[in-house]
């Protein structure tokens, strides 16, 4: 695929659950941005990592947090911290391939309400499927293999 297509090309976010049943699908922009947003189980603030496609790879880009509680955190080498805006972390440049395409998660209980956020679509995946693993990956848009009910 040339540089140009594979710049083009849409994509989307299949959700798959237990015995990979598939729970959702989510339409990504041209740029390719998402982010996975949740609130942290022990002090309940906002955490914000987001996600991007570079040619047909997904790379955490930035992790957003008010504060390092309970396992967040800054590893050295592994982006730039800085602070933003609302006193505080920003953790931005990480740049760090997600192996193949597959983000692996256990979707937190509605009060953490694992949410994936499009622009201004969210999807609540607490809602589809609190307390179980879940798999988000990256295909292309209109991909079979993958039919929701």
């Amino acid at each position: 695929m040339s540089a140009t297509a594979e710049s083009a090309a849409a994509w989307e976010l299949a959700v798959t659950g237990h015995s990979q049943a598939p729970l959702t699908r989510v339409s990504l922009p041209a740029t390719g941005r998402w982010c996975l947003v949740w609130n942290h189980s022990v002090q309940g603030f906002p955490v914000i990592d987001c996600f991007r496609v570079d040619g047909e790879q997904l790379i955490l880009d930035s992790s957003q947090t008010p504060d390092f509680a309970a396992g967040l955190g800054y590893t050295a080498g592994r982006g730039t911290l800085e602070s933003d805006d609302q006193h505080g972390y920003r953790i931005v440049d990480m740049n760090v391939p997600i192996s193949q395409n597959t983000l692996r998660l256990r979707v937190g209980s509605e009060s953490v309400n694992h949410r994936i956020r499009v622009d201004s679509h969210t999807v609540s995946l607490s809602q589809l499927a609190a307390n179980e693993p879940v798999e988000i990956r990256l295909i292309p848009a209109g991909e079979k293999g993958i039919e929701l009910k």
